[in-house]
């Protein structure tokens, strides 16, 4: 058996529940692990060692009397520190927000736990997880651990350093503007936006959520294979009545047609040489193993932007505009300034009129979707940035902001995503994005796997390697 920090999550689960291995050891593994690399790297800002331990030999006993201990029996996971996990603080990188103690998990974390995963850490998230960089004033900087030159991505970057550096089979994240995709995609792994709706979300540590991530944030797994995603997918989209936006749809679909529609430049953006090679690479493979594959223009991306754009920064305007004044990190102030600036103004006139476009984008997005099953384009237009390029002056930052244009898109329209990492170029990790309709994660991970077999498997780093 491979080392244990190294092996899947669905070989962790399997292990476990036949007793080849027991929780309490495979966590352990796991805490040394977060011992020896985590200082380094600083994915983990909130140990939960001590509970994670109990939590083990609990599982190890109810699988002694014959319990089912879940499908992620076992396995180690982290939970993103803007999540609500009963005893911690749910800081969302916030100095102002160390006091706020969850006194009952979200359900994402529910579920989590009723499919049998321990909880070895929480993970690190920019100041508001408003940045696709991970740093801020109360947990310091995360390090990306294939390269600590480059971005861990974020909001998720401290779910994606851990999950690269083998702290742990999964991390959790959520995702508004592509806080789940573009860390997988600046470490090197696989990442799921799920469609809105599919995980159960509530805070009940903080106030009900405004309009725009009501209609766009979403929790999902990072993972290193694309069976981990699906199986920790599997347990994080259980029902749980807390959220009345959460819709009971099967897994499976049903059938569908293997055809795929590739998109080098949404709306004619810039996307450099790597990424298009790893786009078309990935085309060719689709196509070796049954799809028709067809490079076409894909439905308006830059619209739906501008609309994730209005719609978020209303949210902020509204719920953190103060607490960005009163918490005085430096680096989301200058972001929150320049997003607001590409917004327009945010008012009742240009909201209202987003929300009008919002349905007439959706409308077009699913008649394509129906001759073209599948999309396939860019995550980002560049590789993984350097560190901190965002906060560096105003230009840096509007390159930054263009080049994630289709990470910013796809949450307006509520649509299901997958990064699927390909490989490496010049030292930095390179993928892409598969989009289907409303609820077809199925077809998203079908057609994951399928790339993920024709060579690239993401490994364990120690910092700072390539794996």
């Amino acid at each position: 058996m491979p080392v244990f920090n190294d092996i899947s999550a669905v070989n962790i689960a399997e292990a476990v529940s036949a007793k080849t291995i027991s929780a309490t050891e495979i966590t352990r593994v796991h805490l040394e692990r977060i011992k020896a690399i985590n200082p380094t790297i600083n994915a983990i800002v909130q140990d939960c060692s001590s509970e994670a331990i109990a939590e083990a030999e609990a599982l190890d006993a109810r699988i002694a009397n014959g319990e089912d201990p879940g499908p992620l029996a076992g396995v180690p996971i982290t939970i993103k520190v803007n999540v609500d996990q009963a005893r911690y603080p749910t800081t969302n990188g916030l100095r102002s927000m160390e006091k706020v103690i969850a006194e009952e998990d979200s359900p994402v974390v529910s579920n989590l736990r009723k499919a049998g995963a321990i909880i070895v850490g929480r993970s690190n998230t920019p100041a508001f997880s408003l940045r696709w960089f991970t740093k801020n004033d109360i947990h310091g900087q995360t390090l990306n651990p294939r390269n600590q030159e480059i971005t861990p991505g974020g909001s998720s970057g401290g779910a994606s350093a851990a999950v690269a550096a083998g702290l742990c089979a999964i991390g959790q994240g959520t995702d508004i503007a592509g806080s789940i995709r573009y860390p997988a995609y600046a470490c090197g792994l696989h990442g799921l936006r799920p469609t809105i709706g599919r995980v159960p979300a509530f805070n009940a540590s903080a106030p009900d959520r405004l309009i725009g991530a009501q209609l766009m944030a979403v929790s999902g797994p990072i993972a290193r294979s694309i069976e981990d995603i699906q199986l920790s997918f599997r347990s994080m989209m259980v029902k749980d009545v807390r959220d009345p936006w959460h819709r009971s749809i099967s897994y499976d679909s049903g059938p569908f047609e293997k055809r795929a529609a590739l998109t080098l430049a949404p709306d004619g953006m810039k996307v450099c040489a790597e990424v298009r090679n790893a786009l078309t690479s990935a085309a060719m493979h689709l196509e070796k193993n049954g799809w028709i594959v067809e490079e076409t223009k894909c439905p308006p991306m830059r619209a739906a932007a501008e609309i994730n754009a209005k719609l978020w920064m209303a949210d902020m305007k509204l719920g953190a505009e103060k607490l960005l004044s009163l918490e005085g990190e430096v680096d989301s102030q200058f972001v929150y300034q320049q997003m607001v600036a590409d917004a327009e103004p945010v008012d009742l006139e240009n909201i209202m009129k987003a929300l009008q476009m919002r349905i007439s984008l959706i409308r077009q997005w699913e008649i394509f979707l129906q001759t073209w099953p599948l999309l396939i384009c860019p995550v980002s237009g560049e590789l993984p940035f350097d560190q901190q390029l965002d906060v560096k002056s105003e230009a840096d930052f509007a390159k930054v902001f263009e080049m994630q244009m289709p990470q910013r898109a796809l949450p307006a329209l509520g649509l299901p995503a997958l990064a699927v990492a390909t490989g490496y170029a010049n030292r930095r990790p390179v993928g892409v994005q598969l989009v289907s309709g409303h609820f077809r994660e199925d077809l998203l991970l079908k057609a994951g796997a399928t790339l993920e077999a024709a060579g690239h498997s993401p490994k364990v780093s120690d910092p700072f390697q390539l794996g």
